[in-house]
């Protein structure tokens, strides 16, 4: 059994097990719910995928204080609700291009791709870390001396060039978080994404960070940035620190990295691009 459940709840603050408590008729403390979540496998699953929470969440309602729930869980409603939209659907809208999606048949594989449980969590947890987007600057040893560098978590070429300064034996995590940026922009903002293309030398730049030198310079940008995120979190698996199940759950999600893109396209598309402002307000 994953252990993804248990450290989601464990990160569950106070207004979090407030909300999910209100599922149940019994009057049970925050503490005992918490530790009823932890050690009874399946029950958190049952919880966020629970029609009444959704409810709660995202209805618009006069202001309560058990509305002020973390990302995290706000994240795992919606996944979770994405989930169960899905076993009804005969076709999703699938992302052709820059505002146009056309209607495809294939929600066979989008359902099995999310019906593994650390895959579940992995994506929420993917959501979630991009509600804080590290940015700062570093020293970088140049052909002329250290010279400071910007990065920002957002910007793919600076992250690599972060990566890349680093020692060989510390760059895995640093691979894992390119792996998460291509796929947050390709899956979250691929309309965004594919607006604003990077030019031919940025892109040879990432490129030499993948590892891989021969990309087909004739390339879509999102198809590209599918190439590398696959091959940037095939490399972090391939980390000497790196326990075996999490090695398996980054080769599983280089292995299915489209189905992934799919599943937060159609998420994205149908839940957050409708609300203006911490997934609260909708508009339209």
């Amino acid at each position: 059994m994953s252990n993804y459940p248990m450290l989601f709840v464990e990160r569950l603050g106070e207004h979090d097990l407030r909300a999910l408590a209100t599922l149940d008729d019994a009057d049970a403390s925050t503490d005992e719910l918490r530790r009823h979540l932890i050690s009874t496998p399946g029950v958190i699953e049952t919880r966020l995928a629970d029609p009444r929470l959704f409810e709660l969440l995202f209805t618009p309602s006069e202001a309560d204080p058990i509305r002020v729930v973390s990302s995290s869980l706000a994240f795992a409603v919606l996944v979770h609700r994405t989930i169960h939209d899905l076993s009804s659907s005969s076709y999703v809208p699938e992302w052709v291009g820059a505002g146009e999606r056309l209607p495809v048949f294939d929600v066979v594989s989008l359902r099995e791709f999310i019906e593994g449980m650390t895959r579940r969590y992995m994506i929420i947890e993917l959501l979630d870390s991009f509600t804080r987007v590290a940015s700062g600057s570093m020293l970088v040893r140049t052909d002329r001396g250290y010279r400071r560098r910007r990065y920002s978590e957002l910007d793919p070429v600076s992250l690599a060039e972060m990566v890349e300064s680093l020692p060989a034996e510390r760059r895995a995590p640093g691979y894992r978080r390119l792996g998460d940026v291509a796929l947050f922009l390709t899956g979250v903002f691929p309309d965004h994404t594919d607006r604003h293309p990077l030019s031919a030398t940025r892109r040879e730049r990432l490129a030499r960070s993948t590892g891989i030198a021969d990309w087909d310079s004739d390339t879509g940008y999102l198809q590209f940035l599918e190439g590398a995120g696959r091959r940037w979190y095939d490399r972090a698996a391939g980390g000497s620190f790196v326990p075996s199940d999490g090695r398996q759950s980054l080769h599983d999600l280089a292995a299915n990295f489209t189905e992934a893109r799919r599943f937060l396209n159609f998420l994205a598309d149908r839940y957050l691009h409708r609300f203006e402002t911490g997934l609260m307000n909708p508009v339209g």
